[in-house]
């Protein structure tokens, strides 16, 4: 009888103490529960959010970089915003670093005679662009896309723009973003908008991802002003 007794006392003390861990026991839960949901991977919107913030966007260009952003986002209902955001503060910090990179001068002409004269590596027009397009290109967008436009072309007018389009919407409803005109700073309007009808280059925007467009301006085949090698007809390859 004694052993039965020590039994069920000990019984009723496991059940005592059992009871009253499970207040703390639940608390410990709770707090795994917030601290798993701070440390948890980021979605891929967090990270697009995230690698907007990343881009060095000028301060004076904050603005600007916004606004770009709803403008793209209003192009289609399918056009996701984050994505807006992405392409607009990738493409003011790509023109803004390659601005210095170039070392514009002067006005546009002005600064094609001296990429013409070595005193330049880099400035033509198509030159801006590819590399706009290149950098952008690299964000790999899931609800808009990249397209190479042209006026003008093989001629010494010929001036070359990148157009943002919603996913699967026509060149012409898109977005143009240049920056040789504007000596190195984005101006961006709607393809309609402009004073010349840019038309689309799908072969010269394959030929600029593909890397065979070459480095240097001579390398290009561009007849624009004091370009260094010009041809009779436009881009190679069209």
């Amino acid at each position: 009888m004694r052993f039965y007794g020590n039994s069920i006392g000990s019984m009723i003390f496991s059940i005592r103490h059992a009871a009253s861990e499970i207040p703390a026991i639940t608390r410990f839960a709770v707090f795994v529960a917030i601290v798993s949901c701070g440390i948890a991977p980021a979605t891929a919107q967090q990270q697009q959010q995230q690698q907007s913030l990343s881009f060095e966007v000028p301060k004076n260009d904050s603005a600007n970089a916004q606004a770009l952003a709803r403008q793209i986002a209003s192009l289609s209902p399918g056009v996701d915003q984050n994505e807006a955001a992405l392409l607009a503060n990738c493409a003011y910090a790509t023109v803004s670093r390659l601005g210095r990179q170039y070392h514009m001068f002067g006005t546009p002409i002005f600064n094609n005679f001296l990429v013409y004269h070595g005193l330049r590596k880099r400035g033509y027009c198509y030159q801006w662009t590819a590399d706009l397009l290149v950098a952008l290109h690299a964000l790999k967008l899931k609800t808009l896309e990249l397209h190479w436009g042209e006026v003008y072309a093989g001629t010494w007018r010929e001036n070359n723009c990148l157009v943002a389009t919603a996913k699967g919407q026509p060149f012409d409803h898109g977005m143009i973003l240049e920056c040789w005109r504007h000596m190195g700073h984005l101006r961006w309007n709607l393809v309609p908008s402009d004073e010349d009808r840019y038309v689309e280059n799908k072969k010269y925007a394959q030929r600029v991802l593909g890397g065979s467009a070459g480095p240097s301006a001579s390398n290009s085949n561009h007849r624009v002003a004091f370009e260094k090698s010009t041809i009779a007809k436009t881009k190679a390859g069209d």
